[in-house]
């Protein structure tokens, strides 16, 4: 399968620039040396708790924000290249759904306006087949067109998100970074955006980067997952099999402190998180100081994303999970022996 989008060293710090007496700000550490490969065709899901990085790698992703360090490659093209030559060039690939749906979108303007704007000039559409264009929008995310000249503040959340939607296909782009799109929505809502999100990938050929906190949307929507912690991938491979045998122990964490009906009590951390500092990164596996698992070796050395087994299968062999941990979990299911 052709890769769509791939990430090598990927890295973003805030600040860290010189003080008027010589001496350095202190910079935050961002994203840290993440590496990801998104298939075509495929949805990939991003998780993690809030502040692991999820966000400035999506923004990185699309252009929205520039790496510190590392490289982006569009279906084989270096995207700093490609936005340096022409910066529309990089939107007609990869487009972003954003969070708040109405927020995202620009009061003063109508509808109409803003689905015109990429058609106009990133696609360079007459007004004949803007007008086309326009109508097949609407219907495929399954708004009226009498609507098409309303103001955002008219819609609620999931008929905002629907056109959010709209804008990131009017530029014809082949991957769609779609940052906690239901999270603001109500549950009922929730699905039926889903629902769409699922349609439009199988009718216009789409890939989906999906970043969510939410664990129950990512399992139901997502081909592979990837798990972020303190700016890094800590696990990736396919959705079944990471939920199923979680390699990590930050993601067996995960699955253990997601809700689930019928369950009275949250299985997770006994004692209070003890997070490491962005301004100052530990030397080894930032997870350490929270994992029952974690020894010497793991504060002292930064473990690699590396392959790992999966059942009887060696991960090695197979297009299977990749682990960032020196102990990764051999059963999947618990964290508290080695």
């Amino acid at each position: 399968m052709s890769v769509a989008v791939e990430a090598q060293g990927l890295t973003r710090t805030f600040g860290g620039g010189r003080t008027l007496f010589g001496g350095r700000h202190p910079a935050v550490h961002a994203v840290q040396s993440a590496d990801l490969t998104v298939r075509t065709g495929e949805t990939l899901g991003v998780v993690g708790e809030s502040g692991c990085g999820k966000s400035t790698l999506a923004r990185m992703l699309v252009g929205l924000d520039r790496p510190t360090k590392g490289t982006i490659r569009l279906e084989g093209r270096d995207a700093t290249e490609l936005a340096g030559r022409d910066p529309r060039a990089l939107a007609k690939h990869i487009q972003y759904v954003f969070q708040d749906p109405v927020a995202s979108l620009n009061p003063r303007k109508t509808i109409r306006q803003t689905l015109e704007a990429p058609m106009r000039r990133l696609r360079g559409l007459d007004a004949r087949a803007r007008e086309a264009r326009l109508a097949e929008l609407m219907q495929v995310v399954s708004l009226r067109e009498e609507f098409l000249d309303r103001y955002p503040h008219e819609f609620s959340g999931g008929q905002a998100q629907r056109i959010g939607i709209a804008r990131a296909l009017a530029a014809d782009a082949r991957v769609i970074v779609l940052d906690e799109p239901v999270s603001a929505l109500d549950v009922s809502v929730q699905a039926q955006v889903l629902n769409l999100l699922d349609r439009l990938k199988h009718e216009f050929g789409l890939t989906y980067i999906f970043i969510s906190h939410d664990l129950s949307v990512i399992e139901s929507v997502c081909d592979r997952v990837a798990v972020m912690y303190f700016g890094r991938i800590v696990e990736v491979g396919a959705a079944r099999e990471l939920y199923a045998h979680p390699r990590h122990p930050y993601t067996a964490l995960l699955m253990r402190s997601a809700p689930t009906p019928g369950k009275r009590r949250i299985d997770a951390e006994e004692k209070p998180a003890e997070l490491p500092d962005p301004l100052n990164p530990p030397p080894g596996c930032a997870f350490a100081s929270r994992c029952p698992r974690a020894d010497a070796k793991c504060r002292e050395a930064r473990p690699p994303l590396e392959p790992v087994a999966v059942g009887a299968i060696d991960a090695a062999e197979t297009d299977g999970q990749r682990a960032a941990c020196w102990h990764p979990l051999l059963d999947g299911a618990s964290s508290d022996n080695k």
